[in-house]
């Protein structure tokens, strides 16, 4: 008899994981069930099909049951939910969702990709009409009809990270007043603090409102409108309610059936997506895979890796020896305009995880070279190993070619690259494509002289003790500086260092750091002792923004 292989769940894992193994092994009897009416759609896309950016429906689907059965040889069973997993026997036990009729299937491997689950807090008042969550097809129509058939004038997103404010741009665009509630201090809590400041700012500047530190007690209804009140007392009444707080994954068949957990709740694997029992693979939202940067364990519900890891299941139940390389976290989101993306550790990922020995840069490059007209500013964090200059970690924000420089710099954290390689990196140049000295260039010279010595940083949140100078112009320094702040223009440093304190350290800033580049390399060869604020009066607004800056000497 042929091998059979079932495989639970379709989208990302479960879909490529079949398409994959018919590939590699034609003998094989493939099997995909799923409880939903749809094997393999962009789930990704259902935000901007409730904004009407995708029309139509039918773009969402990715690959039919038609298209599984006649080009691949795969059988699917949609609205199909299984039940449980007799291990022993090697069966599963399935419910026709439609017919109501249960049976058992046998398998010789087994496939688990049964996905994560929108949470749903356990408030009053979360189960009235109108309130939504966004995870399937069937999600997002419901609420298109609700938007349809009620017109609601406002709007609120529980929850400010990927799916919230991708459904908090899609409510806008469809006239609708939006608030978005987030329980945490900050938008995008996957980013550092700091560099979620311009999400806010470019959020708020795009009509949103913004109701950050304040979590959600419960919903009540109030004739046509639903009323959510939060934590600190306050009371919003709104039309329509997303509920876009994160992801569960969905482990309660593989729990059921014995097999273990990970320490972050999702399905134990190996490297090769084997679960405890040889006989059963795991693959997507539900398992736990290891973050390449910091070692540790981590659940990640993202479409790249799941699509992977289906990959590698597949390799290996044709008999390839393979093993999935684990994560690093590249992800983007749109945002108005705004480009937002990250890949790797963030700061306080590596602080979490105890990793010590690290350093960051800040630089605001434009994302072409500034001669040529439209220019937009690239703001750019990068994390890298003080020890050997690995490159950790790196977010971005700006409105263009944004994207382009994180998908550099996650090439170079797969490869083991350092600050180094991104100096030397040879990209592409064309005047309106990027400059000579790339923004990914820019911060790997950056990296590289603080690592020589050449261009020693200062930490903005550790200035106790240094004597802050700002070497922009008068004008400049006049229109907003670092309170405590010392102003020597860099046009006149030559003529008038000798005016600098010595009793303190001095810390250089300017607008984004360039100028005060040049004064520090100026005033270490005259013997002393100056470093760099990263980033300049730049970034430190958006780190005072976020409450992370240190007080400064001369402060008052």
């Amino acid at each position: 008899m042929p091998e059979r292989v079932l495989i639970v769940g379709g989208v990302a894992g479960g879909a490529s994981c079949a398409a994959r193994l018919r590939r590699l092994k034609e003998s094989a009897e493939i099997v995909l069930l799923d409880r939903g009416p749809y094997v393999s759609f962009a789930n990704c896309g259902l935000p901007y099909f409730v904004g009407d950016v995708i029309a139509e429906e039918g773009r969402l689907l990715v690959a039919s049951s038609a298209l599984f059965r006649n080009r691949f040889n795969i059988v699917v069973h949609t609205h199909h939910e299984v039940l449980a997993i007799d291990r022993a026997k090697q069966t599963i036990r399935l419910r026709d969702l439609q017919a109501g009729a249960e049976r058992d299937e046998r398998y010789d491997t087994l496939v688990l990709a049964p996905g994560a689950a929108p949470i749903r807090p356990s408030v009053p008042g979360v189960d009235l009409p109108g309130i939504f969550a966004v995870r399937t097809i069937p999600d997002s129509r419901r609420i298109r009809g609700w938007l349809d058939e009620r017109k609601p004038e406002r709007a609120l997103v529980v929850g400010g990270g990927f799916i919230g404010l991708e459904m908090a741009e899609n409510l806008a665009r469809r006239g609708l007043a939006v608030t978005v509630l987030e329980k945490l201090p900050q938008v995008m809590p996957s980013l550092d603090a700091e560099m979620a400041v311009a999400v806010a700012d470019h959020l708020r500047a795009s009509g949103v409102t913004l109701v950050l530190g304040d979590g959600l007690k419960g919903f009540e209804r109030s004739g046509h409108e639903i009323v959510a009140r939060t934590e600190s007392g306050a009371r919003h009444s709104t039309g329509l309610v997303i509920l876009a707080i994160g992801v569960r994954p969905e482990t309660g068949l593989a729990v059921a059936a014995g097999l273990p957990l990970g320490p972050r709740g999702g399905i134990a694997v190996d490297r090769q997506m084997r679960t405890a029992d040889r006989r059963i693979f795991a693959v997507g939202d539900a398992v736990e895979v290891t973050d390449v940067v910091t070692g540790q364990e981590t659940v990640l519900p993202l479409a790249g890796p799941a699509n992977r890891q289906g990959r590698v299941a597949a390799d290996v139940i044709a008999g390839r020896d393979v093993c999935f390389r684990g994560v690093q976290a590249t992800a983007v989101v749109g945002v108005f305009g705004l480009t937002v993306a990250s890949t790797g550790a963030s700061e306080k990922g590596l602080q979490r995880a105890g990793v010590g020995g690290f350093a960051k840069v800040y630089l605001h490059p434009g994302h072409h070279a500034g001669y040529y007209p439209g220019a937009k500013p690239i703001q750019l964090k990068l994390l890298f190993d003080v020890a050997t200059g690995r490159v950790l970690g790196a977010q971005a924000t700006g409105l263009e070619g944004v994207e382009k420089r994180i998908d550099v710099i996650a090439t170079a954290i797969q490869m083991g690259g350092t600050v180094r390689d991104l100096a030397e990196t040879e990209l592409c140049y064309a005047p309106q494509f990027g400059a000579a000295k790339d923004p990914v260039n820019l911060a790997g010279m950056i990296a590289t002289n603080h690592l020589s010595g050449d261009m020693p940083l200062a930490d903005w949140t550790r200035l106790a003790g240094w004597q802050v100078i700002d070497v922009r112009e008068a004008d400049e320094f006049a229109a907003g500086h670092v309170p405590g702040a010392l102003n020597l223009p860099l046009s006149v440093m030559r003529e008038r260092w000798a005016e600098l304190p010595r009793d303190r350290p001095l810390a250089l800033c300017c607008g984004v750091g360039q100028r005060a580049y040049y004064a520090v390399r100026f005033l270490r060869q005259h013997g002393l002792e100056a470093v760099n604020l990263s980033g300049g009066y730049t970034t430190y607004r958006s780190l005072a923004a976020a409450g992370l800056v240190g007080s400064v000497a001369g402060e008052r």
